[in-house]
């Protein structure tokens, strides 16, 4: 059995890469787009890229969506370099998922209709001193709490 292991040593196939697979992702980006030139543009320079399996397109809104086997950073650099648009990660959340819509950073006029800009001013923290965090809200109406409403 010499022989035979060191002809298969010998004749074994390795890869010298590192054949670790990048995860699953989805990404989207806000890209310009005026004409459907500059859509086909988007569109073949992202499909060029090694483990995209589907890209959307909305005009409209100026958003590309890519889902596949890639790196985001990776897909923007290709899109930024092949096309010469200015483009970025999709910047914005929608309308309803937000608590302060109207907060000064995160209302944006240039935004899709019913999307709002995904910044931290939008969303409610719960601070160690806010009057009322989750701990509060559950014991709020208990009947233990002398201070709880007269309803009750």
């Amino acid at each position: 059995m010499g022989f035979v292991d060191h002809m298969s040593d010998v004749c074994a196939v390795t890869s010298t890469r590192n054949s670790i697979r990048k995860p699953m992702q989805t990404v989207e980006m806000k890209v310009k787009m005026d004409c459907e030139g500059c859509e086909r543009r988007v569109r073949n320079a992202v499909s060029s890229i090694k483990g995209v399996r589907n890209v959307e397109i909305n005009r409209k809104q100026s958003r590309v969506r890519v889902s596949g086997y890639v790196e985001p950073n990776k897909v923007l650099d290709r899109v930024k370099k092949s096309t010469g648009k200015k483009a970025e990660f999709w910047p914005y959340v929608q309308y309803n998922l937000t608590y302060y819509p109207y907060a000064p950073e995160a209302y944006d006029k240039k935004a899709p209709s019913g999307y709002v800009r995904n910044v931290a001013e939008a969303f409610p923290f719960p601070t160690p001193n806010s009057p009322l965090t989750l701990h509060n809200y559950t014991t709020l109406f208990s009947d233990e709490n002398v201070d709880s409403c007269s309803i009750m």
